[in-house]
């Protein structure tokens, strides 16, 4: 154990974690550690949640804070596979910490937490006897923090959901930061937008420049979400069928469905198929898309549209006859909308419209295309029309690759742009 530990902290030995770009989300991870409250990072894997743990040990650090007193654990470490089946484990932990560094532990990281059996017993334990000064964890499964965990941590905790890369991040990574830099790189944008099809935002993924190695990257991460927080977390026995149904979501990306058209396709009932949905939507994988009404029950029944977190799994692991930009184009504008904490559905009356976006009680539709042409001009624009009248939304637009007009009233603005944060 003391081995992990050492290789698990380094700040105890060398300080500050170095060569990590920043993350936009820091400022509002900072402002939550300063509360009482356990500060609960979740997220799908490898978004960057170990990353924001090391920034945040950085800022300790910078404020003269011990490094022994700091403890950062992740329990996906397979040295630490025994000490998950007992939560008095954590306590182990601690004291071997203490004695290594010779300090009281008094700020906790525990990472990949669902991994511990009962570990909500000792976190509240720890919280309520203020064992620690602050307490941090991570967790792969939004299952974390639901049912009987969510009743015993009540009023003890903070959630904040971390994402990969945003596009505005990836600019400024690039040193592009204001709107004379963004014109004048535009063409350095657009490569940006191009990569992001086709490999998402993943800091790692990103990091790499070798094409062949990134999707190696991207299958390992999908054999891990789907094997460790979905067919494991929750024994799941068709095996098979869960992983069809996987397939075929991200290969029909943005397409709608109900339960009962995926069950005539695939090898499974409705209701297993619909436990299949939740298990990836709470392994942040996918998300559901509803119709947008008024009326919870009118949202039930009719037909869903589904989502993937990252494109990197609908372009990379899903199959594919061409190079089917217009779906994974609007499968990028849906994670740049949901990395801005928006709740999203689609529109459907006559006419349709891709997605209508709600955040503090204000409505926006936002119709998406790749390339606007004679062809589908109409189209998408009466969609757009459509849903701005009958919702009378506060904003209407058509997101592009690279137009940048106005037609009948409506904004036509490129995705360089609109997702620039500039």
């Amino acid at each position: 154990m003391e081995r992990a530990l050492n290789i698990q902290n380094r700040h105890w030995f060398s300080g500050r974690y170095e060569n990590f770009l920043s993350r936009k989300l820091l400022a509002v991870a900072l402002k939550r550690f300063a509360l009482k409250e356990m500060l609960v990072l979740t997220g799908i894997r490898r978004s960057g949640k170990s990353t924001i743990f090391k920034l945040i040990i950085n800022k300790l650090l910078d404020d003269g804070i011990h490094p022994g007193a700091i403890l950062s654990v992740n329990f996906d470490d397979p040295f630490f596979v025994e000490v998950c089946e007992d939560p008095r484990n954590l306590e182990t932990i601690i004291e071997t910490a203490e004695k290594l560094t010779g300090r009281k532990i008094e700020y906790v990281f525990f990472d990949e937490m669902q991994q511990v059996k009962n570990w909500e017993k000792y976190l509240k334990s720890a919280y309520d006897s203020d064992r620690f000064r602050k307490i941090c964890i991570t967790g792969s499964n939004s299952s974390l923090m639901e049912g009987e965990y969510a009743t015993r941590l009540s009023g003890r905790y903070i959630v904040q959901q971390v994402y990969p890369y945003s596009f505005s991040e990836r600019l400024e990574h690039c040193g592009i930061s204001t709107v004379l830099s963004l014109y004048d790189r535009k063409s350095e944008a657009l490569s940006i937008v191009d990569d992001m099809l086709e490999y998402g935002g993943y800091p790692e993924v990103t990091a790499c420049k070798d094409k062949d190695m990134r999707r190696d990257i991207v299958l390992s991460y999908y054999e891990t979400i789907i094997l460790k927080d979905c067919i494991a977390s929750s024994t799941v026995r068709e095996v098979k069928s869960f992983r069809q149904l996987v397939h075929y979501i991200l290969s029909n990306i943005s397409s709608l469905y109900s339960y009962s058209s995926l069950a005539s396709r695939l090898d499974a009932s409705d209701m297993s198929l619909k436990e299949f949905v939740r298990l990836l939507e709470r392994s942040f994988l996918i998300t559901e898309v509803p119709l947008f009404s008024y009326s919870v029950a009118t949202q039930t029944r009719n037909k869903k549209k589904a989502y993937c977190i990252d494109n990197s799994f609908p372009a990379n692991v899903s199959f594919r006859f061409s190079a089917n930009k217009g779906n994974l184009f609007e499968n990028l504008v849906f994670t740049e909308l949901k990395k801005q904490n928006y709740e999203i559905f689609y529109y459907a009356d006559g006419k349709e419209c891709d997605f209508i976006i709600r955040k503090d009680n204000e409505f926006k539709s936002i119709q998406v295309c790749y390339e606007l042409t004679d062809e589908n001009r109409n189209r998408e624009i009466s969609g757009a029309a459509k849903a701005f009248s009958a919702l009378k939304t506060s904003e209407n637009i058509v997101i592009t690759y690279n137009q940048e007009t106005e037609i009948d009233g409506i904004k036509i603005v490129p995705f360089w742009k609109y997702f620039s944060g500039i």
